[in-house]
């Protein structure tokens, strides 16, 4: 394949995708990874279209004094593309990111926009999915990440983003795959979860199932964690669970969420930064009046509508799996709770003009259907709390018909990386 050309460019702004925006000599804009505003770079291009292109910073001539050393500086790009950037500067972009996303509806936000932080740079997930990489010279087998703009991969040793208990079992899993003839092509890959408390459970996936055999179950024990191996069809992208082979220890993790308990499937939905997650409840929380029922669409596992949804919560939610943890949570809680296993925009009856109606939809905002019917039935406040505010934003200015901003805040779940969450609470005019 021909590699494509490399560009001397002067960066000028952090753009929604977390890249940052820079000129060709051709007039062409160009999406660079690595790169601070205001540095020139050189841009190894690895995509060219008419109108833009995008690449990758293999040298930096003029650095930002925003510019700080990466503690992942091999693997940086593929999990954490911030990890260059000053915490101070990171949150100053974040802040502005959410900004432009709004004014580009023509949406003035009513107060300054702050991204509240732990401080907790690094450290800080609950959750890391692994790669494989065959080391051909040394013919061993290592972790790896997907190479950004790329479709190589980069061998680790784990990342600084994840608690310390992620990565010492990611090496133990390692070095016992490493005594087996176990190669990189028949392994997909392997998800690792801690709680607070520092329990570990993992799940093994192979694309050849014949290859799990290979690891005995006293070796798997010796581990000391759950794991669970699982064939995983080789013609799926993903590590879906195509058959479940073998459990050795406890697969559901416990964690709290304000003193609430809750049992989560390692492969299931959960949060990644449950500190951070806890101080956008609270915030929420003050939002949600004692005196009227609470609806909570795209509820997950119900980590928001059990704990901060007063008596009796509504819970929608599609995904089998996180129902059945949920089920399960209601449970053991002894709390009533109404679940509806529907999407959002076929339970819509459940939207209610006397309810407070919570929203947290995944990354593509909410379905038009449950806008309309928002408007339709115009409940006092509704709780918006979203992982995209790009999408949040065509949503408010959707909903501004009847709707006006109360109040919001930014959270900064996801530190060294340009994913930002924003909670906006609307209130009817």
């Amino acid at each position: 394949m021909k590699q494509l050309s490399l560009e001397t460019v002067q960066l000028q702004k952090v753009i929604g995708g977390g890249q940052t925006l820079g000129q060709l000599a051709d007039g062409k804009k160009v999406f660079a990874w690595g790169g601070l505003p205001g540095e020139t770079v050189t841009v190894q291009l690895t995509k060219s279209k008419k109108n833009f292109a995008e690449g990758i910073v293999t040298e930096v001539k003029v650095a930002s004094p925003q510019r700080v050393t990466p503690r992942d500086p091999v693997s940086y790009l593929s999990t954490s593309p911030w990890q260059i950037y000053d915490f101070e500067a990171e949150q100053h972009y974040k802040a502005a990111l959410i900004e432009e996303a709004f004014e580009l509806h023509d949406i003035v936000l009513p107060e300054p926009i702050t991204i509240k932080t732990d401080g907790k740079q690094y450290g800080y997930r609950n959750k890391v999915e692994f790669s494989f990489w065959w080391d051909t010279e040394r013919n061993e087998l290592d972790l790896a990440f997907f190479q950004r703009g790329g479709h190589g991969k980069i061998p680790v040793t784990g990342t600084a983003l994840a608690l310390p208990a992620i990565n010492e079992a990611a090496q133990k899993i390692l070095t016992l795959l490493r005594t087996t003839a176990i190669e990189g092509r028949n392994l997909k890959t392997l998800l690792i979860r801690c709680n607070k408390a520092g329990q570990v459970s993992a799940q093994l996936y192979f694309k050849d199932k014949a290859a799990a055999s290979l690891l005995s179950p006293t070796n798997l024990k010796a581990l000391d964690c759950g794991i669970e191996l699982i064939h995983s069809d080789y013609r799926s992208p993903a590590s879906v669970i195509t058959e479940r082979l073998l459990a050795i220890g406890e697969m559901t993790l416990n964690d709290t969420v304000l003193d609430v308990p809750f049992h989560y499937a390692t492969e299931g939905f959960f949060q990644i930064n449950l500190p951070l997650y806890e101080i956008a409840l609270r915030d929420m929380q003050t939002f949600i009046p004692a005196d009227r029922p609470v609806v909570d669409l795209y509820s997950g596992v119900g980590s928001i509508g059990l704990t901060i949804g007063g008596e009796n919560p509504t819970l929608v939610e599609i995904n089998s799996s996180a129902v059945a943890e949920m089920r399960r949570n209601i449970e053991q809680l002894g709390k009533p709770a109404t679940i509806i296993h529907a999407s959002s925009e076929n339970a819509l009856e459940h939207i209610r003009p006397e309810a407070t109606v919570i929203v947290d939809p995944p990354r593509a905002g909410l379905h038009e259907k449950v806008v309309d019917e928002l408007l339709t039935k115009a409940p006092e406040r509704i709780i918006y709390l979203s992982c995209n505010p790009v999408t949040q934003a065509r949503d408010t200015a959707y909903l501004a018909e009847k709707y006006g901003i109360r109040a919001h805040f930014g959270y900064n779940f996801f530190p060294r990386t340009p994913h930002i969450e924003h909670l906006v609470v609307l209130d009817k005019k």
